[in-house]
């Protein structure tokens, strides 16, 4: 995979345009629009009305459909809340259009259509970037600078833990949630893997099991509540992973499990286990148990813990500064490859090997700060 140029693009703040006015939108938009170093110009989405009820809510002055976002002179990133099966073709147009793209999670739903993206963005010399953003939170910040100085000798394994009922008891429209490029590895594998990754460094082959415990699920909420859809894709997956570096991690994705037992991760060392917090979270419980010792310490955690959001800034800020950005497409693609060769695995019953990497991301400085101007007055 070639490696993307890194250019810096004009001063001061950074112009961005959302497009897609749902749920989601709320949580970036509440700190999009208070980051000073950046300026929200647009909301755009295939329906306008909802869009433009989103600008008026967060006092965005244009609102409309998508080429209102992709057209506008001073947008510089597009920030892609799209549903996932559209995240391709809209980060496409908007490179096509000359923009850099930050995305939602997953980056794409295929490995051919995500290589596309990251070719043309690569060939363009513009930046994409895509959730999972919480491995900048203070909480696994905070892991991540105790794992680094030694805390737990060598790293060795991990284990992580996402079991839940299955959203169709509470959401109005789950349907999506149990088709392809979802279920409980493609919806909250994203979270886990990009934290292992950003451990351990790259993937190199995995083996999994999965199952499915009903063919048909029931909608138990909302005005659809009663309703029957079909389950395609497994709902529980076990899968193990052996990293570049010889550690290894085995992780649980269900939504079969009566329990809920959600955002577990740990990683034992030659000297102590650290238990990192969620890593759907910005912020968190950090745990240390030492070789020897009965109980679990707590560590104070520092950094900032501001939410969606941040990694769309971090882009930003590194546009200008002309220096990588964190949360890249290479890394998101890595761990869609991951996500793939899961999926490949439990339907060959055999190994898969994991051909992309991804560098670890640089460590975000204690001192970050989303809040702080650093690149001049808003335009």
């Amino acid at each position: 995979m070639s490696t993307v140029r890194i250019p810096a693009s004009g001063r001061g703040t950074v112009g961005v345009a959302v497009i897609g006015a749902g749920n989601i939108s709320k949580q970036y938009l509440d700190n999009l629009t208070v980051f000073p170093d950046l300026k929200v110009h647009v909301v755009a989405d295939l329906f306008e009305g909802p869009a433009a009820a989103r600008a008026r809510e967060y006092g965005i002055g244009e609102s409309g459909g998508v080429e209102a976002a992709l057209n506008h002179p001073d947008v510089e990133i597009i920030v892609n809340l799209t549903i996932p099966a559209a995240h391709v073709e809209v980060a496409s147009a908007a490179v096509k259009a000359g923009k850099h793209v930050w995305s939602e999670k997953p980056f794409s739903l295929d490995r051919e259509s995500g290589l596309s993206l990251l070719k043309a963005a690569d060939a363009a010399g513009l930046r994409l970037g895509c959730a999972p953003d919480t491995f900048l939170g203070a909480g696994l910040q905070t892991a991540r600078r105790i794992i680094e100085r030694g805390d737990i000798g060598t790293p060795l394994t991990a284990m992580t833990t996402f079991q839940v009922p299955g959203p169709e008891s509470w959401h109005p429209n789950p349907a999506f949630l149990f088709q392809h490029g979802a279920g409980p590895l493609f919806d909250m594998g994203p979270y886990y893997l990009t934290a292992l990754v950003q451990t351990f460094g790259s993937v190199r082959k995995v083996a999994a099991v999965g199952s499915k415990a009903k063919e048909v699920r029931v909608i138990g909420s909302g005005p659809r509540a009663g309703e029957e859809f079909a389950v395609e894709v497994p709902t529980h997956v076990s899968a193990m992973a052996q990293f570049e570096g010889g550690q290894t991690s085995h992780s649980l994705f269900s939504f079969e499990s009566p329990q809920r037992r959600a955002g577990v991760v740990e990683i034992t060392g030659t000297e102590a286990t650290i238990s990192l917090p969620d890593p759907n979270d910005f912020d968190g419980v950090v745990r240390l148990l030492r070789a020897g010792d009965e109980d679990w310490t707590v560590v104070p955690t520092t950094g900032p813990t501001n939410g969606r959001g941040m990694g769309v800034l971090d882009m930003a800020r590194s546009i200008r500064a002309g220096i990588p950005h964190r949360a890249t497409g290479n890394l998101a693609y890595h761990v869609l490859d991951t996500m793939v060769s899961i999926s490949e695995s439990i339907e060959s019953d055999a190994f898969a090997d994991v051909e992309s990497s991804a560098p670890v991301s640089a460590a975000l400085p204690e001192d970050w700060d989303p809040t702080a101007p650093t690149l001049g007055a808003r335009r």
